[in-house]
């Protein structure tokens, strides 16, 4: 005994309706796919975040630092000024402040010592603080007799002929 397929039934299901045994491929399907659109958006994602220190990379440490911090507040805050800021900032080449200081204490040195390598000689630095230490020796001997000189001119000379307070107590 079987049972006819009713003339205007269609032969085959489509394919989002569910077997009749329960499972349910369209919906394992589209959980699969789910699962790895998620693992790539969150891969380009944290990817596309990290383009600043990735950009930053080239320039000195402290930028690179700094790209980093501002990358991180804006993952960890969801504030996206801070990923333009560290954007910007990966950018633009930061001013290199230590490259004219050096030039000056370059040129100090040639000016106090004379050298045209640009280094002075190590004997010359010794003999250098020797000096001072020696002016500083004899300056402070001048000091400490001009001090004690001051302090016995400052004290009052009390006259023989003026009475003390107890003498003036006897009297009276």
């Amino acid at each position: 005994m079987s049972v006819k397929m009713h003339e205007l039934a269609p032969h085959h299901l489509p394919y989002f309706i569910p077997l009749a045994d329960g499972s349910d491929p369209m919906m394992r399907n589209v959980l699969i796919a789910l699962i790895i659109l998620i693992i790539l958006i969150g891969t380009f994602y944290l990817y596309l975040h990290s383009l600043p220190e990735r950009l930053a990379h080239k320039h000195g440490r402290i930028q690179f630092e700094l790209v980093a911090v501002l990358g991180l507040l804006a993952l960890f805050t969801h504030n996206q000024i801070f990923w333009v800021a560290a954007l910007v900032l990966a950018f633009i080449q930061l001013p290199d402040f230590m490259a004219p200081l050096e030039s000056i204490a370059s040129s100090a040195r040639k000016i106090a010592f004379g050298d045209t390598a640009g280094e002075a000689p190590e004997n010359v630095a010794q003999e250098a603080e020797a000096e001072i230490e020696s002016d500083t020796g004899s300056e402070n001997a001048k000091a400490n007799a001009q001090v004690s000189e001051q302090e016995t001119a400052r004290e009052p000379k009390m006259p023989a002929e003026v009475p003390t307070q107890a003498e003036e107590r006897k009297d009276t």
